[in-house]
């Protein structure tokens, strides 16, 4: 069976109990990836790892090669990928440790490579992306949540921003008017692109803190990193019992 990949984002540097039996430095047209990916094993199933931040270095959010990325697993012949995302919430549900399967997505960023598309072959790419995320591996990852006993939002509307500063206030009141749930800086063009790939992808997102102007305290990366050590946990958690269920 094809291998599942798993993308790490910020406070996923690694997947505890992950059984590396390679790495590959793979070139795609397109450059190289974050890092080399990791090809191993948790319990008796096959994964792929990519930490899409690099590691041990931090590449911010705008400047990720997410085009060689999602070639590189797909090159590998990954079957899906599960993305993992750190956020800030929105709506009132969205609190810091929640953790969300989120159903849709919209994109605020710019400058970044959108597509695999560079209009070499005299043909456009026009892809149905009305559903960003698989449907099928979201249900997965629901079953694996119920299974596990992982309190979690079941669907959820992804704004994603440029990054790397946070967003104001007022941006983040347009967002909550735009219908957002959650905001994140990585979220695309990673799921566009590997919909492009017709790779089947999904995300789980950490809520880390409360959007800007939303809580009572000012935003701090330790506030941040607190909440992400214990939700880490909980998300390698879900992923053991998806590869169990598959």
């Amino acid at each position: 069976m094809s291998p599942l990949a798993i993308i790490g984002g910020t406070g996923v540097d690694d997947l505890e109990g992950l059984e590396i039996v390679n790495e590959h430095g793979i070139k795609t047209p397109f450059g190289e990836p974050s890092r080399p990916i990791q090809e191993g094993r948790l319990g008796e199933h096959s994964l792929l790892f990519l930490q899409r931040h690099g590691s041990p270095s931090a590449i911010p959010p705008h400047r990720i090669n997410y085009r060689a990325n999602l070639w590189a697993l797909n090159s590998m012949g990954a079957c899906g990928v599960v993305a993992i995302n750190a956020v800030g919430g929105i709506t009132e549900s969205m609190q810091p440790g929640r953790l969300v399967i989120p159903h849709q997505i919209v994109d605020y960023t710019w400058g970044r490579e959108h597509t695999f598309d560079e209009g070499q072959d005299g043909r456009l790419m026009h892809v149905d992306f009305t559903e960003p995320y698989n449907q099928g591996l979201r249900m997965e990852l629901l079953a694996a949540a119920d299974a596990a006993n992982i309190p979690h939002q079941a669907s959820g509307v992804y704004g994603a921003t440029q990054g790397p500063r946070l967003e104001t206030s007022a941006e983040v009141q347009r967002m909550a008017r735009d219908g957002c749930d959650v905001v994140g800086m990585t979220g695309m063009p990673e799921a566009a692109l590997a919909c492009e790939l017709e790779l089947p992808y999904a995300s789980v997102c950490m809520v880390v803190n409360p959007a800007a102007g939303l809580g009572t305290l000012p935003l701090t990366l330790t506030m941040m990193q607190d909440t992400l050590v214990r939700e880490a946990a909980v998300v390698r958690q879900l992923l053991r019992q998806l590869l169990r269920s598959r």
